[in-house]
């Protein structure tokens, strides 16, 4: 199926790429498309790119690979979103990667849901790095990505398109589970950034 991704920064392009050498079809939806059309067409024939607008349009499944102040504005855009999955890769960073703006109680994926009007929104793609978006291959293991959602269908499709570009996707239950998944992520980022240790490694999960 075709998919979209709003946004063509690091994540989105990274995930763009590594769906499309899996031969998916990938519509990449920006608020500016000539602005980033010359790097989306090196991502491959099976790359497009258009307005943000058109992106949605194009696809069930729609990936936010967007600053997370940008969500609610793209959720508001559209009056009902019919039951699309709408999958969230941002992580409500504050200012300078000092921690997260909300959490605890709340989550941005469970901010994103109540302005997202009748959309199912999935958490994944948001605790490791643009990196291994694109290249998930480690000879050590298989990266971990955790997912979340409260419907059942739209986790395991996200899940199998996890899946299919390398990761060991793990269904994490209900949408409030990313209240623990975005602090998560800033483990990776704290370590990768903060503490120096560049953006070459995952975290794996083992199981006895």
């Amino acid at each position: 199926m075709s998919i979209s991704i709003i946004g063509a920064g690091n994540v989105g392009q990274a995930i763009a790429s590594a769906l499309s050498r899996k031969g998916v079809q990938v519509f990449i939806g920006v608020t500016d498309p000539e602005k980033y059309r010359k790097a989306v067409l090196e991502l491959g024939d099976q790359v497009s790119i258009g307005t943000v607008e058109d992106a949605i349009g194009a696809s069930e499944l729609v990936i936010l690979a967007v600053p997370y102040s940008a969500t609610e504005s793209i959720a508001k855009s559209m009056e009902n979103w019919s039951g699309k999955i709408l999958v969230d890769a941002t992580n409500p960073l504050a200012p300078a990667l000092s921690g997260l703006a909300i959490g605890t109680t709340t989550s941005g994926a469970e901010q994103l849901a109540q302005h997202a009007v009748g959309a199912r929104v999935v958490k994944a793609f948001n605790t490791t790095g643009a990196e291994n978006m694109a290249d998930s291959g480690y000879s050590s293991g298989v990266p971990f990505m955790p997912v979340c959602g409260d419907d059942a269908d739209a986790r395991q499709k996200v899940i199998a398109l996890a899946t299919m570009i390398g990761f060991d996707a793990v269904d994490c239950g209900d949408l409030s589970v990313a209240r623990y998944l975005e602090p998560f992520a800033m483990v990776w980022i704290h370590m990768a950034i903060k503490l120096g240790m560049g953006r070459r490694f995952a975290f794996a999960r083992l199981q006895r």
